[in-house]
C-alpha cells in the first residue's frame, strides 16, 4: 500500500495511529477529519496531524450535511438505544466514514484506516459503512493490530515518540463531541459506582445551579423538521446551537447509562444532549397531536429498530432507507409549534398548536357536546368485548360440569 487516508480526530488513539501505520506500512498517511461540530478541538489538528507524520490532512466541513441528512431523519424517527440513548456517537459516524471512503477515492488510496478499539461499537459503524461505500479499500485497524493494550500505553507510545496527545493517565477518559452531542466513557467513569465530577460538563450546568426562575422556549417544526426557535427561522446548524445553550443553562440533556455494546459487553456512558433533548421532546409532543394511533403506535415499534440500526452502524442498508421512506410518511401533517417550560433539569409543556391537529376540543370536552353520542360506546364494548365474553362463558360452563 503506497497510501492509508486516516479517519484522524485529534485524540489520543489516532494521533498515536498515524506515527504507528507509517511504520508499520511505510505508507504515506493522509489525514481526514470531519468537522461535525467540535468547535475549538479542531483548530489545532493540522498541526498535529503533520508533527504526528502525516503528510497532509482534510479538515472537511460536515456540519450542514450531518445535521440535514442524519440527525434531522433520527430526530423525525424517535428512535433511542435502550430508551435512553439519544445516539450522539452513532449517528455521527456514518457521515465521517461516508467522506473518509471519498477522500480515500480521491487520493487514490488503497487502504482506509480508524482508531476504534476492537471492544467498541465504532470499529463496527466505520467499516460496515466502507464495505457498503467502497468495497475494495483495504480497512486497517492498528487496536486490533499492535502491541498497545490500553490507553496507558498508548499514552506511554506517545511520549517515546514525542506525539502531541490532548490525554494524560491523570485524566484518561475519553470524549467525543459533535453538534449533537458529548458522550464521556473511560477511566473513572469505568465504576459504575462512580458518580461523574461535576466539572466533567462541557454542555450543561448542574441543574442544582441552574437559574431559581423557569424559561419559555417554542419550537417550529415544518413536516417532522425543526425550522424555528422563538418564532425565528434557522438554519440548521444555527438552530441545534441555539437550543443547546439554551437547553445547557438549565441543565437538561443529561444521560448516564450502562448500555450493551454491539460486541455484547456492558459499558458504561455519560451523554449531555441538551439542544437534541429538546428537540425529541417537542417532537414527540407535536405527532401526539398530529398523527392517527396506529400510524403512531406503529412508528413507536419501528423506533427501536431504528435506533439498533444506527448503533449498530447499519446505515447504509435498505431496510434503514424503507424505514425512513414510512417515516417520511408519518411525517406529512407534522407542522407546528410547541412551546416549553424548562427548570432545573426538566421540561414540561406549556402549548401545542397544529394546523392539521386531530385533537378535537368538541369530542374530547367533557361538558355538554353536539357531535358524539354517548350511547354509541354500548355497540362498540359489546363488540369489543365479545371474545372476552365468550371466553367468560366457556369458563363459567367448566365449573359446572366440576
Amino acid at each position: 500500500m503506497k497510501k492509508i487516508v486516516l479517519a484522524y480526530s485529534g485524540g489520543l488513539d489516532t494521533s498515536v495511529a498515524i506515527h504507528w501505520l507509517k511504520e508499520k506500512y511505510q505508507a504515506e498517511i493522509i489525514a481526514m477529519s470531519a468537522d461535525v461540530g467540535q468547535e475549538e478541538e479542531l483548530a489545532p489538528l493540522k498541526e498535529k496531524a503533520l508533527a504526528s507524520g502525516a503528510s497532509k490532512i482534510y479538515i472537511e466541513d460536515l456540519r450542514e450535511e450531518f445535521m440535514r441528512d442524519f440527525v434531522f431523519p433520527l430526530i423525525k424517527s424517535g428512535a433511542l438505544y435502550e430508551q435512553q440513548y439519544l445516539l450522539g456517537t452513532a449517528i455521527a459516524r456514518p457521515v465521517i466514514a461516508k467522506r473518509l471512503v471519498e477522500v480515500a477515492e480521491k487520493e487514490g488510496a488503497e487502504a482506509v484506516a480508524h482508531g476504534a478499539t476492537g471492544k467498541g461499537n465504532d470499529q463496527v459503524r466505520f467499516e460496515l459503512t466502507v464495505k457498503a461505500l467502497a468495497p475494495h479499500l483495504h480497512i486497517i485497524a492498528p487496536w486490533r493490530e499492535w502491541e498497545i493494550r490500553s490507553r496507558e500505553d498508548a499514552i506511554d507510545y506517545a511520549n517515546k515518540y514525542g506525539i502531541p496527545v490532548p490525554v494524560t493517565k491523570e485524566k484518561p477518559y475519553s470524549m467525543d463531541r459533535n453538534l449533537w452531542h458529548i458522550s464521556y466513557e473511560g477511566g473513572i467513569l469505568e465504576d459504575p459506582a462512580v458518580e461523574p465530577d461535576k466539572d466533567m460538563f462541557l454542555l450543561s450546568v448542574d441543574p442544582e445551579d441552574a437559574p431559581d426562575t423557569p424559561e419559555y422556549v417554542e419550537i417550529g417544526f415544518v413536516s417532522g423538521e425543526p425550522v424555528s426557535v422563538n418564532g425565528k427561522d434557522l438554519a440548521p446548524v444555527e438552530l441545534l446551537t441555539e437550543l443547546n445553550t439554551i437547553a445547557g443553562r438549565h441543565g437538561i440533556g443529561r444521560v448516564d447509562m450502562v448500555e450493551i455494546r454491539l460486541v455484547g459487553m456492558k459499558s458504561r456512558g455519560v451523554y449531555e444532549t441538551p439542544g437534541g433533548t429538546l428537540l425529541y421532546f417537542a417532537h414527540k409532543q407535536l405527532e401526539s397531536l398530529t398523527l392517527d394511533r396506529e400510524t403512531m403506535h406503529f412508528k413507536e415499534m419501528a423506533a427501536v429498530k431504528y435506533g439498533e440500526l444506527v448503533y449498530y452502524g447499519l446505515w447504509y442498508t435498505p431496510l434503514r432507507e424503507a424505514l425512513d421512506a414510512f417515516i417520511n410518511v408519518t411525517q406529512k401533517n407534522v407542522t407546528g409549534s410547541i412551546r416549553l417550560k424548562l427548570y432545573k433539569g426538566n421540561i414540561s409543556v406549556a402549548g401545542r398548536t397544529a394546523p392539521r391537529s386531530l385533537y378535537r376540543e368538541d369530542l374530547a370536552t367533557f361538558g355538554a357536546d353536539a357531535v358524539y353520542n354517548q350511547r354509541d360506546a354500548e355497540g362498540f364494548i359489546n363488540l369489543f368485548g365479545l371474545p372476552l365474553k365468550v371466553q367468560g362463558l366457556l369458563a363459567q360452563s367448566l365449573k359446572k360440569q366440576v
